[in-house]
């Protein structure tokens, strides 16, 4: 059987901006290369990239509830997507799958991946990425993968899977106005990073999610991420775009602390002390990434060696400067 090659796709990570999105507060994503994954063809004779048989069975079976939801809502006249979803039965019908390095239920964008995929190859209407791609195209493309990422979400804003179509960090300054943007890497010091530590358990969204919107119904609570931690949260954005080092990394520790005191539910228990032991010693500061509960949490160091060798024993991911080439 003849085999396309597919297009990688990359996981993603969102810097900031979680939960503040909930209130159109900014956020800025970036591509995690990383994670990745591309549709592929499978039988038991293959060798596979990433994965194995048995992945791969499962992942073509999520593809086919996945086209079958689709075809319905198709038919329903309800998919405001234009998909060639034929093609895409076909081609499920002949081993296809989504081979994948992105863990699932960590907040890198394992759907999304999937999703941007699933768009670039059977879109009929597809919009080609480029970091010069227009305000109203990236629109277009977020609603037209927000449909599709409803499937696994229940409800998707479309950022994990246009950052991973895309291909480019995302500043997203409200729902209306998302543009790709450049980190300044060059203004990060000799011994500076962001990084990833590994909680070793995944997290789920939706309960997270959930608990914080509870919180908001309390009016104290509100009123602090309102007028304290959206602020927090755009100016650490600005701040880094912009390369102000030193005013980034100070803000970033008092959104730290905030995030400590309003967000425990989120933060694993047993990583409470290693998030306090950041902001206390200054060796590294720590805040969600994602919705939190599990998953990974964010590092940002100005002394990356001692950073690295507190958590030798943990898994640590380098995303600025180290193996940056894509910001």
């Amino acid at each position: 059987m003849e085999k396309k090659k597919g297009e990688i796709f990359y996981g993603k990570v969102i810097l900031f901006g979680e939960y503040g999105i909930i209130y159109d507060s900014m956020a800025l994503t970036i591509p995690f290369t990383h994670y990745h994954g591309e549709l592929s063809f499978s039988n038991k004779n293959d060798r596979y990239k990433y994965t194995d048989y048995d992945f791969a069975v499962n992942s073509n079976n999520q593809l086919r509830r996945f086209a079958e939801e689709l075809n319905g809502l198709k038919r329903s006249n309800k998919l405001k997507v234009n998909l060639d979803i034929d093609a895409l039965l076909k081609d499920i019908e002949k081993g296809l799958f989504f081979e994948s390095t992105i863990p699932q239920g960590f907040g890198l964008g394992s759907s999304g991946a999937l999703v941007a995929s699933v768009y670039s190859r059977y879109s009929k209407e597809k919009i080609e990425s480029s970091r010069s791609i227009s305000k109203d195209d990236i629109l277009k493309l977020k609603e037209s993968l927000s449909l599709l990422e409803n499937y696994f979400h229940g409800t998707s804003s479309g950022i994990d899977p246009l950052n991973s179509y895309i291909k480019f960090p995302l500043l997203i300054h409200s729902k209306k106005n998302i543009q790709t943007v450049a980190i300044p890497k060059s203004k990060f010091e000799a011994n500076s990073a962001i990084f990833l530590v590994n909680t070793g358990k995944p997290g789920k969204t939706e309960p997270m999610v959930n608990k914080f919107l509870e919180n908001c119904k309390q009016p104290d609570y509100l009123s602090a991420i309102i007028n304290q931690f959206l602020p927090m949260n755009n100016t650490c954005i600005r701040h880094l775009i912009n390369g102000e080092m030193k005013a980034f990394f100070e803000e970033l520790t008092s959104l730290s602390r905030f995030q400590y005191t309003y967000f425990a539910d989120m933060i694993p228990d047993d990583f409470k002390p290693v998030w306090k032991h950041g902001f206390d010693s200054n060796e590294y500061t720590i805040k969600l990434c994602g919705s939190g509960g599990g998953g990974f949490l964010l590092g940002f160091t100005q002394n990356l060696n001692e950073a690295l060798q507190y958590f030798s024993s943990l898994l640590c991911k380098i995303l600025l400067p180290a193996g940056s080439d894509q910001v």
